[in-house]
């Protein structure tokens, strides 16, 4: 059976906040995703914090700067035992990642497009292609490249998982239970459509933290993915 692959954005505007979230969890959650708000208020130490109290970090800081600075914050971030860091797929902000990361254990994800992104975004970012087109060659260049695993839309997670192969690491962020609010997501699914796409993470964020009891909705989420946790472990 495979293990909970859900992982708990902790969007917050402070530690204390986060605290209070994974202390209500307990052992329900052990993977939660730190993002740029929450890291901008409590840094690093709090992610250390984290990590001291058996929890894996995804810091999604979806990094895009010139390549000497991507490499010497990367290879910040590799000093520590966070899991997953995020970098933007652009092919030398990547290299330059990869680079930074040496031989560490630090997995960098290829972001490819923001799933808060629709067609009329892509256009405005000066892209004529089609949104799948743009996530197709932004996944196909991470792998060639040599990153771990990709980010993308569980809409765009079946195509991906063809091109990225069995062995990347999925992580599909936009996931709602199919009565969740959308908030500012423009592209998502619902977590058993996007573990059946071939996710092997699923990010999960206002649908836990502003439940009324979050382990319980935890439970509920768990439960309805039981058909999609008898496979193989994620990857």
């Amino acid at each position: 059976m495979k293990t909970n692959p859900i992982i708990v954005a902790l969007d917050f505007e402070n530690a204390q906040q986060a605290r209070a979230l994974v202390s209500r969890l307990g052992q329900a959650i052990d993977f939660y995703k730190v993002g740029m708000e929450l890291y901008a208020a409590a840094g690093m130490p709090f992610v250390q914090e984290l990590i001291g109290e058996g929890k894996r970090v995804f810091l999604d800081l979806k990094l895009y700067d010139i390549g000497e600075t991507v490499k010497r914050a990367v290879a910040q971030v590799a000093r520590t035992e966070v899991r997953f860091l995020t970098i933007h797929a652009i092919n030398p902000v990547m290299r330059a990642a990869i680079e930074g990361r040496g031989a560490g254990s630090l997995k960098l994800m290829a972001v490819t497009v923001l799933t808060s992104f629709d067609q009329q975004d892509v256009a405005d970012m000066g892209h004529a292609c089609g949104i799948s087109e743009l996530v197709a060659l932004r996944a196909r260049n991470a792998m060639e490249i040599g990153m771990d695993g990709i980010v993308c839309s569980a809409l765009d997670a079946t195509a991906v998982r063809k091109i990225a192969g069995p062995d990347a690491i999925l992580v599909t962020p936009g996931v709602r239970s199919r009565n969740a609010d959308k908030g500012d997501q423009k592209r998502v699914a619902t977590p058993a459509e996007a573990m059946a796409a071939g996710a092997d993470y699923i990010v999960i964020g206002r649908e836990v933290t502003r439940a009324e009891d979050p382990a319980d909705q935890i439970a509920r989420i768990l439960e309805n993915l039981k058909p999609s946790l008898t496979c193989s472990a994620p990857g």
